[in-house]
């Protein structure tokens, strides 16, 4: 429990984006009560085993990943299915159904994060491909891992709450890492690469143990850049980001087989 009150001792020093307070976590399904992400509970994370950047590894041609055309350009990224293979085969799952085709980017914050995926463009509801008896789409559990974290391009799932995740996700653009943070990090046991790396590229350690990373950006920062300088009222941009299609290249064997 000492590392978990590090790590909210380092989400509460938090001030990005120019903010008078302390950044919104990405949301889901529903406004959850408070801030999941100041939750006091297990992380279950073990800072002590090794830890491989595998966001950060070269793209070889069995990698699994997606293309996303945009309004305001083309993003590539790397999915991470071995690691986080509910998050992935859903997000495949969906774009291989048209789901997010027309979909808008509702929610960009500069110096954090640009979300999408929700059903109507408001922030609230989703659907995923795994179904109840009756057809009707079901949350799937969070997937941690000691490889994949918040770094500046990361691809995770927005949710409410624990094991909440549907369709929405969240691309990070992250804010600069101070001092006091890098200092509470090391204090907290973080991997040494893993806090070099966040200070290297910046990005959302408060985010880290709460939300799914399961893939990260390795073409298109720019467009993702541009994003964040669009007009918005409250966070929503004033003129629509919209996805115009997703691609996926190589895609996992369970994901090929089940479509």
């Amino acid at each position: 429990m000492k590392k978990l009150a590090l790590l909210l001792s380092l989400i509460l020093v938090v001030g990005c984006s120019g903010r008078d307070k302390k950044t919104p976590p990405p949301e889901g399904a529903s406004a959850p009560e408070g801030d999941p992400s100041l939750t006091d509970t297990d992380n279950n994370a073990d800072y002590d085993q090794p830890v491989q950047l595998l966001q950060f590894q070269q793209v070889t041609p069995e990698d699994t990943l997606v293309v996303m055309e945009t309004t305001l350009g083309t993003l590539k990224a790397k999915l991470f299915p071995e690691k986080a293979p509910k998050a992935v085969n859903n997000f495949i799952g969906l774009a291989q159904q048209g789901y997010y085709t027309g979909k808008i980017f509702h929610r960009i914050i500069p110096q954090f994060m640009a979300q999408g995926g929700s059903p109507n463009g408001d922030g609230l509801g989703g659907e995923s491909i795994y179904k109840d008896e009756k057809g009707a789409s079901l949350p799937f559990e969070d997937e941690f891992s000691m490889d994949l974290w918040h770094f500046r391009g990361a691809l995770s799932m927005a949710n409410s709450g624990p094991n909440s995740n549907m369709s929405q996700f969240f691309i990070v653009e992250g804010y600069p890492i101070t001092d006091e943070m890098l200092a509470q990090m090391q204090q907290a046991q973080f991997p040494a690469s893993v806090v070099e790396k966040y200070r290297e590229l910046g990005g959302t350690p408060h985010l880290d143990w709460q939300h799914t990373v399961f893939g990260q950006v390795v073409e298109g920062m720019e467009v993702l850049e541009a994003m964040m300088a669009v007009p918005t009222e409250n966070d929503k941009p004033l003129e629509d980001i919209i996805i115009l299609s997703i691609q996926v290249e190589n895609p996992p064997e369970a994901t090929a087989a089940s479509h």
